[in-house]
């Protein structure tokens, strides 16, 4: 694992509550939210069929006048229900927020993976770069509820490690 990357990848607390401690000026900016098919890895870690559609979140972290951190979650529909009946419908509010707000949720461990730019998730994470890099470093976890989950995957973008 990327050694500069090290403390940003490994923290297990709210990423949305670390950028805002350390960007004044940060949101989220919204790409897509629509009805998808997840990907292979995401359909085995949530436990879903392969034809199953889900709903899936895109946005840009944004801090510095730029893009920080692209993250896409994956939000089966049966977990749209009761206490995350609003997860849907975020628009520009920080979903690690929500999560982290309510202290039932669970998280499951964090896996880590390089992406690199054969792969969608680095296609899509380096669509509004200009510079794209060799490689970027993604993290990724289940946040459950009442047997309800949700997959959230984090990609790093290079403009985190400046100052």
């Amino acid at each position: 694992m990327a050694h500069a990357l090290k403390s940003w990848l490994t923290d297990s607390g709210s990423l949305t509550y670390r950028l805002k401690r350390q960007y004044p000026d940060f949101f989220v900016f919204p790409l897509r939210l629509k009805n998808a098919k997840a990907l292979l890895d995401e359909t085995a870690l949530l436990g879903l069929k392969a034809s199953q559609y889900v709903c899936n979140r895109e946005v840009l972290l944004m801090g510095g006048h730029q893009p920080l951190v692209f993250a896409h979650s994956i939000l089966p529909k049966k977990s749209l229900r009761g206490a995350w009946i609003k997860l849907g419908k975020l628009d520009n509010k920080p979903l690690g927020a929500a999560l982290f707000a309510n202290p039932k949720v669970v998280r499951a461990p964090l896996r880590f993976k390089k992406l690199s730019p054969h792969q969608a998730l680095y296609q899509k994470a380096t669509k509004h770069l200009t510079n794209k890099p060799a490689y970027l470093w993604a993290r990724r976890s289940v946040f459950s509820l009442n047997h309800a989950n949700i997959l959230v995957t984090e990609v790093f973008l290079p403009q985190i490690l400046l100052p």
